[in-house]
This record gives structure tokens, C-alpha cells and sequence, in this order.
């Protein structure tokens, strides 16, 4: 053959690193490039090249391109193949790489790396010829019964598949067509073999070597594809086919016939999957639906994307509780009990949830209640609802709706979607496995909104007795039956919720805790929970009372309990503590430190009280059991106390007064603060308040101006008209908290009444109520929370509306004792009961006027 028939490749070629699949000569391989070194090969020289020559690289298997240019290369597989890049794609996601499709030419031999960055380029030596092989008669006689053999086994393989296949028919003319040299490279490449096998095959340079490696791999295939026909069922034509379509998966016997079991086992959970669909109790439109999404599997290929998803929607509507039910305990002496061991106070929660035992009694088929518990964070209203079911023997399932925006979390997503599930309401009765558990809807107030839907709106259907009999998920598109679900809400704030939404539920208020009933909680609930939490026993650790007490009044200022619940965790550590250096520094001592070692005991016990954390014990002694939790040992733990009683220091000038506010968080009270200064009679509102709470304020400067004269109100000049070139100033304490209101008019009347009179205001007296311009007090809301807070912050006289006197039997008889109440119909009331010896009003003088 002449040498000017001969192709060479580029003798310095640029390198492209692979460790997942071996490139043979005349085959095509799909490769994905992200590593640092091969993105810059094909960015320089595959995209910005413009002749073929460019399109030509050097493809290494077994080697792994290392992820950053500062690492060294790793010693390169010796044969590489040199290939035509047929396509480049590129993408962006999840990160930036390409794709690249290339075709093997020839093999070729590293002489020498020329450079490594940015990408690697070597000289390179073809060890095979790129002809254009029109001598083939030489070629086989030079080979002889080597090639003939290959041949006759390549025949017997191809024949074995469905010569009907396109693929098929063009791989037995190319068996014909092509130079016998290039078929073992091309064979090895579309029958079943490892990367392992193919790098030998890579490596075999002499052509009597390579026909000798491949010829046990042709015979290992046809023993394969035998053993296969023997096995399957009488298909023939249709087995064919699937291997002559998928060869790379279906040619191996082993894997192969693993495959056919998977296949009949995958047969036989259709089948078991339509006869649990037939023995449910599902409704009918629900059966119908199955049924008819059970025929359209089993025409389906397992390998279509939709029989995934048909499959899982049909073994959801399998394993929901369609008439699967528990039995309610309805003795409703036993629930009392429960209902009381469990949380302390809360009758209102106890006396409905006793109610509903009541009427299931007498009445089976009952609806489930919707009620939405509504009251400050810490007070129980979460674990409550846990021990309602416990109570009535149901099972219990929590949704956290807090942040929650799309309306699909609660209805579910249509199946047409990509990853679609149902809603959390249907995904917790599969949870929960009945269709009457108790369901917790907690922070009901923090739904969200967005572009995807009002999740509010969704539970309208979800909360409305007349219509969650028939709920329709958008997941299953056939209804289901909500109606023996227990529903519970939890919410801190009515304000948030929509009026349709609040309109479905039957509002429970939970209040705050008074002093007395956190101490009960403290010492029945806490305490035990937070020794068995540490390893501590009663016998290690008191805590009186009174230690409580001062921890509820000095650490603690909330409606709840789980600050404090957090404070005695605190304590407890402390303990362990002790407890821990004492049981490591107690070791056996000798008899004569035993006797030394009693008698310090002996002197220690002559104390008539255990000993305190606080106390400077022999630490080479364990501390004395049990550890007493005193003021002192407070100090020492907690650090010096956070709120102290500070309302008599701040009453100690004019223009202060305070109010009560309610929260979110429960009620507090609040300062009003006023200050006069010579100016243009403006008025200065500061605190960050909101457009009520400034009415209020302009309320309350016009009443005052109004009826000076009547209280001898004059300014600093002496005028009655107590703007004239003067400006108030009022501030409301704790500027970074937002307020708003009309609960603060009765204190603010009384702050600017203490200012221009200059009397102080009684430094046990707290107000609330709402003003109007002729001088009455109308009622206002949240006066439990706002009584309970004047309690905790040691007030001893509350001011509240004439109207609010109903609210007071909420409170409880302990607390009522402690505090006394003054009803004000109008704001004279309110000045007499807020001002020592009362607020004198001048009386009227008649004047005679002379007719002469």
C-alpha cells in the first residue's frame, strides 16, 4: 500500500481525561466534562476552533482529571485513543459542565507530556493505520482462521436477534462491509463487557492479540443470550426485540435474568395492588377511579415516567383510611382525671372537651368540633391538644403551619406536575392510619401568602363542618370524608386570621398563668420533668416556693411557663455540677482520714439547714444532699435579678401614670410619660404608636382643655387654656415596640391631669379604658390578660370600664382577693379613684349680674 494512502492524527495532541468509560477505535461514547482542566480544553480548543484539526483530541481512560489547576495530573494511562468531537453541549445546571459526543479514530502512545495547564498536551505516536483499506483479500489472508473464527461467532451473535430491528440489520451489514481488523474494537464496544475488559482491549496494539481477548467475550454472550431464551416465556419475537434495541443491558445471562424476575415480581404487585383496591373499603367514585387507573398499568411500559406515578397514586388511595376507624373513650370521670393530672388550670379547654365526651354518648355519629385555642405562647395550648387525644383514646397528628404560603401544602399538587404529593391533611391521615384522629393545626395566625395561593383560603373547605365530608385533595381528585376528624387550632392573636376562616372556628381564649398557678405547674409539671432531664433526684435538689416565687417574679415576666421552665433547667445544670465534682472527688480514704472525714461530717450536720449551692463547702468532700436552692444560690446561678419592682420609683414626680396593654405575648403594663416645655402649643407623641393610640392622645388634651376651669388645670403662665405657648410631650416607655389602641385614653387623661395639676398618681393604681370627648369610659378587651399583668407586677388597684365588669368573673378568686377594682362610667371616676383624697372639681359660684 503506498504511503500517501495512509491518515495520520496531529503528532502533539491535547488530552482529555476520563475515568468512567474506555473509547475504543470506531465507536462512539457520551462523556460529561466538569473538572477545571477539561472545561479549558474544550473552551480553547474545541469551541474557538475553526479547522477539523482542531476537533481532534486524545482521550485517556482510567485517569481522573483532578478538581483544582493547583493539583499535579496523576500518572496517565500509556494507550489513549485519538477522537473526532462529533457535538458539544453545554449547560448550567446543577453547575456548569459540558457534554461531549466523540467518535474513536486510532490508538495512540504517549511519548512525552509537553504541558499540563491549562490543559494537558502530549506528543503522541499512532500505533494504529488509518487506511482507506481497499486491500481487505491481503488483510484476511495475513490473519487466517483467527479472523474467520471472530467472524463465524460475530455472524451467530448478531442472527441470534430480531433481524426485523433497524439497529440489527445495519450491524450484520457491517459485519460484511467493514475490514475484519476493525470488528473486534467495534464489537467490544456494543456487547456486554466492564470497563476492566475494555481497557485490555485498548492495550492490545497487536491485532492477533486483540482477536484472541475478544473471542471468549462473543462466545460468553451467545451462552448468555442461549440460557435466555430457555428461560423466558414463549415471546420469542418480543425478546428479541428488547435485546436488540437495549444490548448494552439485556445481553449479560445474569443480569438478565434477574431482570425477568424483577419484571414478574413487578407483575405480581400489580396484581396484589388490584386486589387490595378491590377488598378496600374505599368509596365508590374513589373505586371507580382506581379501577380504571389500575387497567391503564397494566398496559403501561414500566419504563415510562407515568407508571411511576400511577403506581404511588394507587398505593396512597390502598393505604388511606377510608372506614378505619378507633373507638372513643367516652368515660367522662376518667378524662376529668387525665385532663387534670395533665395541665394545671385551663377549665375552659377541660369543661368543652368534657362536653363532647358528654354528647358522643348520646349521640354516635357526631361531628367532629373545630376549635381553635387562642392565648399567648407558653400556656399549653400545643400540648394540650396531645392530651385531648390521649383523653379520648385517638390518635394524634401536629401540622405546623407557621410560614406556610402555598395553598398546595394544604389541597396538594396536581398529578400533571413533576414531583406532585398530596396535601399535608390527607399525607397525616396516612400518617395517623384512622379517619378520626385529632389533628393540630398550630399557629393558625402565621399563614402566609404568596404567587402560589392563600393556604387560608385552602382551609376554609378544610374547617367548614358542612362541607370537609367531601374534601377534595387536588392529588387524589376524588373526595374524602373529614368530618369525624377532630380539629384543633392554635393561634396567639385573632388579628391575623381571616374573618371567613375565624368565622369556622369556635374561639377558645387560654390565658395567662397568675402567680399561684405557675407555682403549682412549676412543682407538678417542671420541676419533675427537669430533674428526670438531668439525673437529679428529690433527694439531691429542693426547691421551695418561696425559691419559685422569685424566680417567677425576678427572672420571669411572661404569660407562659417556658421561661421559667428554662430557668430551672439552669438550676438543675448547676446541681449536676456539684453532684458530678462531688462523685469524682470522693475517693476511699484511710482509716484515719475516715475518722477525719466524719468528723467534719458531724460538724457540718450540727447545722440546722442543708447546705446551699452558694456556701464555700471542702470540695474534697461531696456537697451535703440535698442541695437547698435559697436566694443566695439564685444569684449565683441566674445572676442578679431581671425586673424588680420599680412602679413606685417611676411615680415619684407628676405627668407618669401607668397603663395596662395587651399582647400577643399576654398583658403588660405600660407607662405614660408627660413633660411640658414653653413653645406653640403643639402636642409630641413619641413611642412608636399607632394612629388610634395618637387619636386617643388628641382625645385626651381636648377633654382636659375643655373642662380646665372645672379642675383648676392651668399651664406654666397660670392660663386654663393649657396649650397657650406651651408644648406637651408624650412618651410611651420602650420606644423599639410598636403600640396601638384605644385602651390608653384613661391613662393618658390621667397622666396629663397628674402633669398640669401637679399631683403624683397613686403608685399602686393601673387603668384601662377607652375615652370619648364627652368624658365616658367605654369597655375594652383582654382584661384578664391585663389584670393578671398588674398582678405579676405587684399593682394593688386596677381602674377598669364600668361595661368590663362581666370579664371579671374569668379571673381567678385568689387573684380578685388580692386586687381591688374601681368601675368608672367617666373620666371623673377615673381622676377620684387615681389621685389621693380624689380629684376636687370647683364648684360653680352664681354670679348676680346688677340690672340698674
Amino acid at each position: 500500500m503506498a504511503a500517501g494512502s495512509a491518515i495520520q492524527i496531529p503528532s502533539r495532541l491535547p488530552l482529555l481525561l476520563t475515568h468512567e468509560g474506555v473509547l475504543l477505535p470506531g465507536s462512539t461514547m457520551r462523556t460529561s466534562v466538569d473538572s477545571p482542566r477539561n472545561m479549558q480544553l474544550v473552551r480553547s480548543r474545541l469551541l474557538k476552533g475553526t479547522s477539523l484539526r482542531s476537533t481532534i483530541i486524545g482521550v485517556i481512560p482510567n485517569t481522573s482529571d483532578p478538581t483544582s489547576d493547583c493539583d499535579d495530573l496523576p500518572s496517565l494511562h500509556r494507550i489513549g485513543t485519538a477522537a473526532l468531537a462529533v457535538q458539544v453541549v453545554g449547560s448550567n445546571w446543577p453547575k456548569p459542565h459540558y457534554t461531549l459526543l466523540v467518535t474513536g479514530l486510532c490508538r495512540f502512545q504517549i511519548l512525552q507530556l509537553l504541558k499540563e495547564k491549562p490543559y494537558p498536551v502530549a506528543e503522541v505516536e499512532q500505533l494504529d493505520r488509518l487506511e482507506q483499506f481497499t486491500n481487505q483479500h491481503k488483510s484476511e489472508e495475513e490473519l487466517g482462521e483467527l479472523s474467520e473464527q471472530f467472524y463465524k461467532y460475530a455472524v451467530q451473535l448478531v442472527e441470534m436477534l430480531d433481524m426485523s430491528v433497524p439497529a440489527v440489520a445495519k450491524l450484520r451489514r457491517l459485519l460484511d462491509n467493514l475490514p475484519r481488523e476493525a470488528l473486534p474494537d467495534i464489537l467490544t464496544s456494543i456487547i456486554r463487557t466492564s470497563n476492566q475488559e475494555k481497557l485490555q482491549i485498548l492495550d492490545a496494539v497487536r491485532l492477533e492479540e486483540r482477536f484472541k481477548m475478544t473471542i471468549p467475550l462473543l462466545v460468553r454472550q451467545i451462552e448468555g443470550l442461549k440460557l435466555l431464551q430457555k428461560t423466558r416465556k414463549p415471546k420469542q419475537d418480543d425478546d428479541k426485540r428488547v435485546v436488540a434495541i437495549r444490548p448494552n443491558r439485556r445481553i449479560n445471562h445474569i443480569p438478565s435474568t434477574t431482570e425477568d424476575e424483577e419484571e414478574e415480581e413487578d407483575h405480581d404487585d400489580v396484581v396484589m395492588l388490584e386486589k387490595k383496591i378491590r377488598t378496600s373499603s374505599m368509596s365508590e367514585q374513589a373505586l371507580k377511579v382506581c379501577l380504571k387507573e389500575i387497567k391503564r398499568l397494566k398496559k403501561m411500559p414500566q419504563s415510562m415516567p407515568e407508571y411511576a406515578l400511577t403506581r404511588n397514586y394507587l398505593e396512597l388511595m390502598v393505604e388511606l383510611p377510608w372506614n378505619k376507624s378507633t373507638k372513643d373513650r367516652l368515660e367522662i370521670r376518667a378524662a376529668r382525671i387525665l385532663l387534670d393530672n395533665d395541665h394545671y388550670a385551663m377549665e375552659k379547654l377541660k369543661k368543652r372537651v368534657l362536653e363532647y365526651l358528654a354528647v358522643r354518648q348520646l349521640k354516635n355519629n357526631l361531628k367532629g368540633p373545630i376549635l381553635c385555642f387562642v392565648g399567648p405562647p407558653g400556656v399549653g395550648k400545643t400540648s394540650v391538644g396531645r392530651s385531648i387525644a390521649k383523653t379520648l383514646g385517638r390518635e394524634f397528628h401536629r401540622i405546623a403551619l407557621g410560614g406556610v404560603c402555598d395553598q398546595s401544602d394544604i389541597r396538594g399538587h396536581r398529578r400533571t406536575y413533576v414531583g406532585s404529593m398530596p396535601g399535608r391533611i390527607i399525607n397525616g391521615l396516612k400518617t395517623v392510619g384512622v379517619n378520626n384522629p385529632v389533628f393540630l393545626l398550630d399557629e393558625v395566625d402565621k399563614l402566609g401568602k404568596s404567587l402560589q395561593g392563600d393556604p387560608a383560603a385552602a382551609l376554609l373547605e378544610v374547617l367548614d363542618p358542612e362541607q370537609n365530608h367531601s374534601f377534595t385533595d387536588h392529588y387524589l381528585n376524588v373526595a374524602f370524608d373529614l368530618s369525624q376528624v377532630l380539629f384543633i387550632a392554635t393561634a396567639n392573636t385573632t388579628a391575623t386570621i381571616p374573618p371567613a376562616l375565624l368565622d369556622r372556628m369556635e374561639i377558645i381564649q387560654v390565658p395567662g398563668y397568675t402567680q399561684e398557678e405557675k407555682i403549682e405547674i412549676a412543682h407538678r409539671h417542671l420541676i419533675p420533668k427537669q430533674l428526670e432531664q438531668h439525673g437529679l433526684t428529690p433527694q439531691q435538689i429542693q426547691i421551695p416556693q418561696v425559691t419559685t416565687l422569685d424566680i417567677i417574679t425576678r427572672y420571669t415576666r411572661e404569660a407562659g411557663v417556658r421561661s421559667l421552665d428554662r430557668k430551672l433547667g439552669a438550676i438543675c445544670r448547676a446541681v449536676a455540677v456539684k453532684v458530678a465534682e462531688g462523685q469524682h472527688k470522693e475517693t476511699k480514704p484511710d482509716r484515719a482520714e475516715v475518722g477525719e472525714g466524719e468528723d467534719c461530717k458531724e460538724h457540718v450536720t450540727e447545722d440546722a439547714k442543708p447546705e446551699s449551692i452558694s456556701d464555700t463547702a471542702d470540695l474534697a468532700l461531696p456537697p451535703e444532699m440535698p442541695i437547698l436552692i435559697d436566694f443566695h444560690a439564685l444569684k449565683d446561678i441566674l445572676g442578679p435579678p431581671m425586673y424588680e419592682m420599680e412602679v413606685s420609683e417611676r411615680l415619684s414626680q407628676p405627668g407618669v401614670a401607668i397603663g395596662l396593654a395587651w399582647t400577643p405575648l399576654g398583658g403588660e403594663i405600660m407607662f405614660v410619660e408627660a413633660s411640658r416645655m414653653d413653645g406653640e402649643g403643639q402636642l409630641t407623641l413619641t413611642g412608636q404608636l399607632g394612629d388610634v393610640m395618637k387619636e386617643s392622645a388628641h382625645l385626651a388634651i381636648s377633654w382636659l382643655r375643655s373642662n380646665a376651669k372645672r379642675y383648676q388645670l392651668t399651664n406654666a403662665s397660670g392660663s386654663f387654656d393649657l396649650l397657650d405657648n406651651t408644648d406637651i410631650h408624650l412618651h410611651f416607655p420602650a420606644g423599639a415596640v410598636t403600640k396601638d389602641g384605644p385602651s390608653a385614653g384613661v391613662t393618658i387623661v390621667t397622666c396629663l391631669a397628674s402633669l398640669f395639676s401637679g399631683r403624683l398618681v397613686c403608685s399602686d393604681v393601673a387603668m384601662t379604658g377607652e375615652i370619648t370627648l364627652r368624658g365616658l369610659v367605654l369597655p375594652v378587651g383582654g382584661i384578664k390578660d391585663k389584670v393578671l399583668a398588674a398582678h405579676r407586677a405587684g399593682l394593688k388597684r386596677i381602674i377598669i370600664p364600668q361595661r368590663n365588669e362581666k370579664d371579671l368573673e374569668e379571673i381567678a378568686v385568689n387573684v380578685r382577693q388580692d386586687l381591688t377594682f374601681v368601675l368608672a362610667s367617666c373620666l371623673d371616676e377615673v381622676l377620684n379613684a387615681a389621685f389621693d383624697g380624689g380629684f376636687a372639681v370647683k364648684p360653680r359660684v352664681e354670679r348676680l349680674n346688677s340690672k340698674l
